[in-house]
C-alpha cells in the first residue's frame, strides 16, 4: 500500500487536534486526475470545520483543505484534458472534503485549471477558493461594469484583497475597509479610497453606492445596505437581517462559492494579463498546520496563508 504524508484530526476542537500522520494515498477514480500536492492554501472555513465539523454533518477523522496546487501524477479514466506532469491548481469537491493538506489528492479533471505560469505553487495555492468567491459574487452576482462604485469589507483579507482587483479589472471604483497599518497594502492592491473600520463608521460617510461586498458578517448587512443607491446589489458570504424596505430597495443575494473548472480560468487570464496577483503572507511547511489555524483564527494577515509541502 503507498502511503503519504497528511495532517489529519481525528476530533474536533483547537489547533492541536491536527496531526502529522501516514496515510494511504489514494487512487484517480474516472474523471479524476491524482495531484502530487506542492502548496495548499488555508482559509478561514479551514478553521470552522477542524472546530465545528464540516457542512454535511461527516465526523472525524478527516483531512482540511481545498485549496492545491501542484503536478498531475496519473490520470483516472476519461481524462483528456490533462497529461501526467502537467501542472494544475484548484478547489476540489467544496464543500465536500477536498484534502488538500496532504502530499496527494485526487480531484475531478473538471473543477481543476493549468497552473498560471506566472504565479508559484505557492501563490498559486492562495487563488482558488478566495479567488472563486470574489469571482462569483462580484462578476456572477453583482455584474460589476466599468464605472460602478464598489465597497470591499475587509479588502486586505483573503477575499478582500482579491475582490478589489477583480472589480478594478472591470474598471470600478473601489472603496476598501482596513485597519488603519493596511492601508498601504490596500493601495498596493489597488483601493481607490481606504477606510479605517477602527475609526469611522462608513455607513456615516458613504452613499450611493451601486455595490457592497461583505466579507465579514451579519452585523455589516443592514449598514452595507443603507450605502447603496436604488437598486444597488449587496452580496454578503453570511447573511444578516435586513429591514423590509431595504430589501425592496435592493438586491441582497448570499452566496456559497463552489468549485468552477471555467471560473479557474477565468482567474488565470486575469493573472496572465497581470490584473490579478495573490498576495502570499505567510508560507509554512505542512508540519506547520496547527501555527497556520492559529493565524488563521486570529484573522489581522494582509493576503494568505499558504502550507507547502516538500
Amino acid at each position: 500500500m503507498a502511503t503519504m504524508r497528511t495532517v489529519i484530526q481525528h476530533r474536533l476542537g483547537g489547533p492541536e487536534v491536527l496531526e502529522t500522520a501516514a496515510t494511504e494515498r489514494p487512487e484517480p477514480g474516472p474523471g479524476e486526475v491524482l495531484v502530487r500536492v506542492r502548496a495548499a492554501g488555508t482559509n478561514p472555513v479551514d478553521w470552522k470545520t477542524r472546530e465545528r465539523g464540516s457542512m454535511d454533518g461527516s465526523e472525524p477523522p478527516f483531512v482540511l483543505g481545498w485549496d492545491l496546487s501542484g503536478t498531475v501524477a496519473a490520470l483516472g479514466e476519461g481524462v483528456g484534458d490533462f497529461a501526467e506532469g502537467d501542472e494544475v491548481y484548484g478547489m476540489p469537491r467544496f464543500p465536500r472534503f477536498g484534502g488538500a493538506y496532504a502530499e496527494y489528492a485526487a480531484a475531478p479533471a473538471g473543477e481543476l485549471a493549468p497552473k498560471p505560469a506566472r504565479l508559484s505553487h505557492e501563490e498559486a495555492a492562495a487563488l482558488p477558493l478566495a479567488g472563486l468567491t470574489a469571482l462569483q459574487a462580484l462578476v456572477g452576482v453583482a455584474d460589476v461594469r466599468a464605472g460602478q462604485r464598489v465597497l470591499v469589507h475587509a479588502a486586505a483579507g483573503g477575499v478582500g484583497h482579491l475582490a478589489v482587483q477583480i472589480a478594478k479589472a472591470k474598471g470600478a471604483y473601489v472603496i476598501g475597509t482596513a485597519s488603519a497599518e493596511k492601508h498601504m497594502f490596500l493601495k498596493a492592491v489597488g483601493v481607490d479610497e481606504a477606510l479605517d473600520y477602527r475609526s469611522v463608521d462608513f455607513a456615516e460617510v458613504l452613499s450611493g453606492l451601486d455595490v457592497a461586498f461583505n466579507t465579514v458578517g451579519p452585523d455589516y448587512e443592514a449598514r452595507s445596505a443603507a450605502v447603496l443607491r436604488d437598486g444597488g446589489t449587496l452580496v454578503s458570504l453570511m447573511r444578516g437581517e435586513l429591514p423590509e424596505a431595504e430589501r425592496t430597495r435592493i438586491t441582497a443575494e448570499a452566496m456559497l462559492v463552489a468549485p468552477d473548472g471555467a471560473g479557474m480560468r477565468a482567474l488565470s487570464a486575469l493573472v496572465e494579463d497581470g490584473s490579478l496577483t495573490p498576495v502570499v503572507a505567510r508560507a509554512l511547511p505542512l508540519e506547520r498546520a496547527a501555527e497556520a489555524h492559529r493565524l488563521l483564527e486570529v484573522g489581522r494577515t494582509a493576503g494568505k496563508i499558504v502550507l507547502t509541502i516538500d
